[in-house]
């Protein structure tokens, strides 16, 4: 018997570089394909054609794919025509080979187990060729190629294409709804989301809700991003979250391909001293403004629960990749904000059209949500027509294509509909706003009542109720924002 070694150099698969396989195994599979109906059934929808090492094997396999697309019988006398049609009888190794594989089958009850051994042969050759890729890369030397981002993109892209979900007996989700539903009538505060720093809009979509795309639509200069910068300092700043009784921070990720993380930041410090941005920029502040600044910058390395990328370069799997790894160091993450959808590129390396490039962001950024469990806002601009019609957006003004309507959970728009009016109207026209809540996939719609703040670039509940007032308020108090339905 070889004595055991730890050395993996010394293994003869790694000596000779021999892929991982096991033929064995493959012949099982293909054998249960065509002797059992069920076993077929299962086994076309767990293995695709790559899964398969030996080129006969994935010829026999193919044919019989098409064989189960087509709603025909699978089994010996049915594949022949089919390989033979197709010309490849004689590279599978005949009907002899064809008779082997059907009659050599140890136990066809065991089909799940073989199953299995191919699944996980295929996955080691699979992450042997990622490994290779990533070695390549490493190997050129690139200093401008961020060859661990690179990395870390392959592995997921395996991990993604590997995770199957499967169907499940309505019993199971019946009795965790049931018991989601009791911890509610026990605490009403139980599901409640991300705090959004408006008290009514809080009170419509409890929060934001992990796993959802908030889709927040405006036209230039309306203050998408102020808001979404609202949305992510009134979650930075909440102690709603408690666990055993201390308060936990919601942490929070903003992706700006528009604006500079200084740029950004100066204006989250801005609103939260309640300091003039004009004199900021200006460079005009007396000395208690300043000292507000500085206090407001301490707050925030205090709680060092935001993290900003301004890489106009960041595509969806860029975002979800820096997002896993911020989530896997930080032990949780609670708030995405990407400025804004109209920068962003999907990564494909050729694409048809701008509509097409968005729909697959859109579907991207929407299945990063559901993966990380996570809110994520995405600014996104409105066409012309909302200037045109002179009216409240609705979701048809939503820019490039109709699939951002279809995978949001929420859509946003603010409406400030006094910008531009020729008439005299006062300050506090001036800064009217209306939130539109357009879609709520889980919940009403409705119009929301806020003011704009122009000397700290930052969005208000009409009736000046701040967050810290918001937080206090008695539940379902209704106070902290006009809502109309």
């Amino acid at each position: 018997m070889p004595k055991k070694t730890n050395d993996v150099s010394l293994h003869p698969n790694v000596k000779l570089r021999v892929p991982p396989h096991n033929k064995e195994a493959e012949q099982a599979v293909l054998g249960c394909v065509l002797l059992d109906e069920n076993a077929a059934v299962y086994i076309m929808n767990e293995l695709d054609v790559n899964d398969f090492y030996v080129d006969a094997h994935r010829k026999i396999f193919e044919a019989a794919q098409t064989l189960f697309q087509r709603n025909k019988p699978l089994d010996i006398v049915t594949i022949v025509p089919e390989l033979e049609a197709s010309g490849r009888m004689e590279a599978v190794g005949g009907i002899s080979y064809l008779g082997m594989i059907t009659g050599d089958i140890p136990a066809v009850a065991n089909y799940k187990h073989y199953v299995n051994i191919v699944k996980r042969t295929s996955l080691l050759r699979q992450l042997i060729e990622a490994g290779q890729k990533i070695m390549e890369q490493s190997f050129t030397g690139d200093i401008e190629f961020d060859t661990l981002d690179f990395a870390e993109r392959q592995i997921f892209k395996l991990s993604q294409k590997n995770e199957k979900s499967s169907l499940k007996p309505i019993a199971e989700p019946a009795t965790e709804a049931i018991s989601e539903i009791e911890q509610l009538m026990r605490d009403p505060l139980n599901k409640k989301g991300v705090p959004t720093g408006f008290a009514a809009l809080n009170k419509m979509l409890n929060g934001f809700q992990p796993g959802d795309m908030i889709v927040l639509g405006a036209r230039p200069s309306q203050g998408k991003t102020s808001m979404g910068m609202n949305f992510i300092q009134a979650a930075a700043f909440s102690d709603a979250r408690k666990t055993d009784g201390k308060v936990e921070p919601y942490y929070c990720a903003v992706f700006s391909l528009e604006m500079p993380e200084v740029a950004l930041t100066k204006r989250l410090l801005c609103a939260i001293a309640k300091v003039d941005m004009e004199k900021v920029n200006a460079g005009k502040l007396n000395h208690e403004e300043l000292q507000r600044l500085v206090q407001a910058r301490a707050k925030l390395a205090e709680r060092n629960n935001i993290y900003i990328d301004d890489s106009g370069e960041n595509t969806p799997m860029d975002i979800l990749s820096k997002c896993r790894r911020l989530k896997r160091e930080q032990g949780h993450l609670d708030l995405i904000m990407v400025d804004y959808l109209g920068l962003m590129r999907s990564g494909a390396k050729q694409v048809e059209s701008r509509q097409q490039e968005v729909q697959e962001i859109s579907r991207m950024m929407k299945l990063a949500a559901k993966e990380l469990n996570v809110p994520i806002v995405l600014l996104c601009q409105l066409s012309r027509d909302v200037e045109k019609r002179k009216g409240m957006p609705q979701m048809s003004d939503l820019r490039e294509s109709g699939a951002i309507e279809q995978d949001a959970d929420v859509i946003l728009f603010i409406y400030r509909p006094n910008i531009g009016d020729s008439k005299e109207k006062g300050a506090e026209d001036k800064n009217a706003v209306q939130l539109v809540v357009a879609k709520h996939r889980n919940g009403a719609t409705g119009v929301i009542d806020l003011k704009w703040v122009p000397q700290w670039v930052s969005f208000e509940d009409a009736d000046s109720y701040s967050v810290m007032a918001e937080d206090s308020a008695p539940p379902n108090s209704g106070e902290g924002g006009n809502l109309k339905y």
